[in-house]
């Protein structure tokens, strides 16, 4: 299916066209809608109109059940969406079948199934200290809460996981009773035109979910959430990006929920069973090429298995195979600096740190080696930024206190794994480890009911179970005299 844009219940490609690119062999599949201030403005007035028509006042058994149809049409076009997405990312396909689509039909259900016992706090007044204000009434009053939806919700997703992460918000969004106008990354709009193909066969009303195609920066996602219409903004993806759109938020104090970047740190102490621990690792590392913002890489090790973890680091990085490439050319050449940098600031490269060489049309596509790093400072660049690829600098500590500090020695917050046989340990470190995520003797095992998110530049609020759906409503307290 084309990319297109999906505004009041119709599909439409008007708008400039821009090139989608296979990132495996860097030809020219397909082009994509730019989506005009025009069309922007449209899609969030057919989110209003759609608030107002009463989408926002139907029942949680009205809602749960659109939302189990919309998970049922993503099911019976599974291999569509894991062509689709495959297609876009140039992803393993394995990965796509076994995470990507399956956990988008997991978040619609999910969330269908938390719609129903959902428990609201009620409070009897007549407690000295807690009564009603003097003079007001008896004081004594029954107060208990309701939520409504916040109204149209603004949902930006990223290029690394493009319907999972989109779903993530999307299906809490419609729960909670919201319009909403989505924006894909312009590097990955297939599966999220697929969605819209889905909700619009699902029988939402028209105008509930939008769909708009386009860049960033004076483009559709500025547009978006600058708009005075939208009256919250989810948002997964860099750090720098975060910051403009809080910018833009400002001017109508518009709620955010953000999902930013992380340099997650992996701390293994010398009493972690040893295989897990480097299975753990590899995976955490190079999963999807690095490009998950969950990803490690910073690794640090208990300095009497230090040296034996490096050389098996680096033995398992130069051994895989079957990886997908960058998402473009501009990201392949974003790491490929990082790796030059990296060496200039005087570090060991242990594997990879170049591109590899296929003999196939892959050698057109936009891929990097999984790399292994030893011998930078903390201050170099690429121990403090994001890099975002299939990278990792390994450094030892001495003790728990050390290991620590250089975990926490970093302007991102979001996720870190703790590799230790010591459950005392697991739990004193856990607490102080400065993450949203802490896994322990684990990685990205995820219960979608936990809040997920960051602190510092990785974000702002939880996303997962209640707290999605915190995010996604208003509390409304009613206050009844007795």
């Amino acid at each position: 299916m084309k990319a297109a844009h999906y505004v009041g219940g119709g599909f439409r490609t008007d708008g400039a066209a821009f090139a989608l690119v296979d990132p495996v062999d860097g030809r020219r599949v397909g082009d994509v809608p730019e989506a005009t201030r025009q069309i922007v403005d449209e899609a969030v007035r057919a989110a209003r109109a759609a608030l107002e028509d009463g989408w926002g006042r139907t029942g949680a058994t009205e809602r749960a059940a659109a939302l189990r149809r919309i998970a049922d049409g993503i099911q019976a076009r599974f291999d569509e969406f894991v062509d689709a997405e495959v297609a876009d990312t140039g992803k393993p396909r394995e990965l796509a079948a076994t995470v990507d689509i399956p956990r988008a039909i997991g978040n619609f259900r999910a969330y269908a199934d938390l719609l129903y016992g959902r428990p609201e706090r009620a409070y009897t007044t007549d407690v000295p200290g807690w009564s009603a204000t003097p003079g007001a009434g008896t004081g004594q009053a029954l107060n208990y809460s309701v939520r409504r939806p916040l109204g149209v919700v603004a949902i930006i997703s990223p290029w690394n996981l493009p319907l999972l992460l989109l779903t993530w918000k999307v299906a809490p969004a419609l729960a909670a009773g919201n319009a909403v106008v989505a924006k894909p990354s312009e590097e990955t709009p297939s599966t999220a035109t697929l969605l819209a193909s889905v909700i619009d066969q699902a029988g939402l009303p028209d105008g509930v979910f939008n769909l708009v195609h386009g860049h960033g920066t004076d483009a559709a996602g500025e547009w978006l959430t600058r708009h005075p219409g939208v009256d919250a903004i989810a948002f997964t993806g860099e750090s720098a990006t975060g910051a403009a759109i809080m910018r833009n938020a400002a001017d109508h104090i518009t709620p955010v929920s953000f999902e930013l970047g992380g340099k997650n740190p992996a701390l293994i102490f010398a009493d972690a069973d040893f295989d897990a621990a480097l299975d753990g690792t590899v995976r955490s590392c190079f999963t999807h090429s690095g490009q998950i913002c969950l990803c490690t890489e910073r690794v640090y090790v208990e300095r009497p298995v230090f040296e034996e973890f490096v050389a098996a680091l680096g033995e398992r990085a130069r051994a895989l195979e079957g990886y997908g490439p960058m998402i473009s050319a501009q990201h392949r050449d974003k790491v490929l600096s990082y790796y030059r940098l990296a060496v200039e600031e005087g570090a060991t490269v242990v594997a990879g740190g170049g591109v590899p060489t296929f003999g196939d049309d892959r050698d057109n596509g936009f891929y990097v080696e999984p790399t292994v790093l030893t011998g930078l400072p903390e201050t170099a660049r690429l121990v403090r930024e994001e890099v975002f690829g299939p990278v990792c600098h390994v450094a030892p500590f001495d003790t728990e206190d050390e290991a620590l500090r250089l975990a926490n020695d970093s302007p991102y917050g979001l996720a870190a794994t703790v590799w230790t046989r010591d459950l005392s340990r697991a739990h004193r470190v856990a607490p102080r480890v400065e993450t949203g995520i802490v896994w322990v003797n684990c990685w990205n095992l995820r219960d979608l009911r936990t809040p997920f998110g960051g602190v510092k530049a990785s974000g702002i609020g939880r996303e997962g179970g209640e707290y999605s759906l915190d995010f996604f409503s208003e509390p409304v307290n009613v206050c009844i005299q007795i």
